[in-house]
């Protein structure tokens, strides 16, 4: 029988958090223990303590690590269809196991004030990224001002969007909702 190597670093961290995602996809947030989350990723709580000290920090880095997967920055040469392409993407991703988890996670806020405070943190941390990449480029091309590479003017579409989700309560938007949200709010606030 083979001897069994000790994970470290990387390998370790992508493990946990594969098993944290798992975890949250199979049981909700209310599930989540470090516990659980140490056995499925075949090591200890303290492995996982030692990276994130709560499992509001745990939960929330697990949706990031799977949602950084499934989004990449579009790039057609146009900043009208890089928009609805991210939006798009975003949209169809709501059934997806990272959207499944974010819901859980937004669930559980009311209760635990720690996870707001994540999520938020989540949120002005990493959710502008691919927003901003499109519209470096589109300054580039001049089809936005520069002006407009601010994160809450970069975000506008996407927290729409959200607003759809949340106070419809909706897993998918209409397809003539997004074009509407790009068309009539995105690109007149960014334009050139």
């Amino acid at each position: 029988m083979a001897e069994k190597t000790r994970r470290r670093g990387a390998e370790l961290e992508d493990a946990i958090l594969r098993a944290a995602a798992d975890e949250l996809a199979e049981s909700g947030y209310p599930g989540l223990t470090m516990e659980r989350v140490a056995q499925r990723a075949g090591t200890n709580k303290n492995a996982i303590y030692r990276r994130w000290p709560n499992r509001a920090a745990l939960g929330v880095a697990a949706y990031r690590h799977v949602a950084e997967d499934r989004l990449t920055p579009p790039d057609t040469g146009n900043l009208r269809d890089d928009a609805l392409t991210l939006l798009r993407a975003i949209n169809c991703g709501q059934s997806s196991p990272a959207a499944r988890i974010l819901r859980g996670l937004l669930t559980g806020v009311g209760d635990e004030p720690e996870l707001r405070q994540q999520l938020h943190d989540q949120a002005a941390e990493g959710g502008p990224k691919p927003w901003l990449t499109i519209l470096d480029r589109a300054v580039a091309r001049g089809q936005a001002r520069p002006g407009a590479r601010n994160p809450r003017v970069a975000t506008v579409a996407l927290v729409l969007l959200r607003n759809e989700f949340l106070t419809r309560g909706l897993t998918t938007v209409d397809d003539s909702v997004l074009v509407e949200i790009v068309d009539e709010v995105y690109l007149p606030l960014v334009g050139a």
